[in-house]
């Protein structure tokens, strides 16, 4: 069986180990969602990941939802992602653009004033982030079917963005209770035309995404993110493993690159299961690499690759604090803690300033 240390081809990328960097949300951009120096330095130290997933970057004005998180649907913001990935590329490393679209999870205050768009007219609970505080979501509207055509070409330019930045590949954010998530799952989706009832209809929106990113940037350099978890962020499945095998199924005939998943187990940090853990059917089913993520150490992530449970590992926290997080694991040597004041705070604190292993040896 591979070491994590092992390198890996995904699709068109020549990963040197199997130890990924997760999507991390850190709300450093600016207020216009324009990329900053600062993120450059950040995803730089980072650089030793086999692959680095961004955080998740929104592919419009209507599918971003969250304070200081980047886009990457204008001229703007694609000629600064460029020295971000520039930065990543001259530290030796290799970094792919995950492309957002939030659903139901935009607050209004983002978009003017109108509903956020979802698979149905539900609304999530708790409370949305906003620049004036937390505020309680609102009702979303469901995407009407000629609306569709438009989403897919958000989605297309966003890649297309992506690519003329200098990104290495994209992943489509299919996770997590945002939009794509939301059309899966019956708990949300209420739809009775093509796009919902049968797993078939409601797979159908994550498959044409797919399918319209692969076509426009390369089938071998497009990934997804799934998360065939119980209940996060309102949304759920009354029968999970069946939706996510025909979803991985699907990604499978598509011929992507990647398929990465959130499946946190019962004590899980964010989002926990309430079912025996699907990857496993997902896995006979994607014939492609398969890279899970969740509240893995060095120890356990190994454990996952010899049992061919997973091809790589992406880490999430523990990359946060951790820029240097391959030369630590190799050395079994000491983390450190993350600290949650800081996750989604504006500026360096508890973002460039994470001691590497060497650093901390000197200090």
């Amino acid at each position: 069986m591979p070491s994590l240390f092992d390198p890996i081809r995904i699709g068109a990328i020549e990963a040197p180990n199997r130890i990924f960097m997760a999507p991390l949300t850190r709300g450093r951009a600016t207020r216009e969602h324009v990329p900053t120096p600062l993120m450059a330095e950040y995803y730089a130290q980072r650089a030793g990941a086999g692959l680095i997933l961004t955080e998740a970057t929104g592919i419009s004005r209507e599918g971003l939802g969250w304070p200081y998180a980047p886009g990457i649907w204008s001229d703007e913001q694609v000629a600064a992602w460029k020295p971000v990935v520039k930065a990543v590329h001259d530290a030796g490393g290799r970094i792919v653009c995950q492309i957002w679209h939030m659903g139901r999870l935009v607050h209004p205050d983002f978009l003017g004033g109108e509903k956020p768009v979802s698979s149905s007219a539900t609304t999530a609970p708790d409370a949305a982030h906003t620049y004036e505080g937390k505020k309680p979501y609102a009702e979303a509207r469901a995407l009407e079917i000629d609306e569709i055509p438009r989403l897919l070409e958000d989605y297309r330019r966003a890649a297309r963005n992506a690519i003329a930045a200098g990104f290495d590949g994209v992943q489509i954010h299919a996770a997590n209770g945002y939009l794509i998530d939301e059309f899966l799952r019956d708990g949300d989706n209420k739809r009775t035309d093509a796009y919902g009832g049968s797993i078939e209809n409601r797979v159908r929106l994550l498959r044409e995404v797919t399918q319209a990113v692969a076509d426009t940037v390369g089938k071998d350099r497009t990934g997804v993110r799934l998360s065939p978890n119980g209940l996060i962020q309102g949304t759920d499945d009354s029968n999970p493993e069946p939706l996510f095998v025909a979803a991985a199924r699907a990604l499978s005939e598509i011929g992507i690159a990647f398929l990465e998943m959130r499946e946190p187990g019962p004590n899980g940090t964010f989002g926990t299961a309430n079912h025996p853990p699907i990857a496993p059917a997902m896995k006979r089913v994607f014939h492609g690499p398969l890279i899970l993520n969740s509240d893995y150490d060095g120890r356990s992530a190994q454990a996952a690759l010899d049992e061919g449970n997973a091809d790589a590992i992406a880490f999430g926290r523990t990359y946060l604090a951790n820029p240097d997080l391959p030369v630590r694991l190799a050395a079994d040597a000491p983390l450190n803690k993350d600290v949650a004041s800081t996750w989604y705070s504006q500026g360096p604190e508890g973002y460039v300033d994470y001691p590497t292993l060497a650093a901390s040896k000197a200090a």
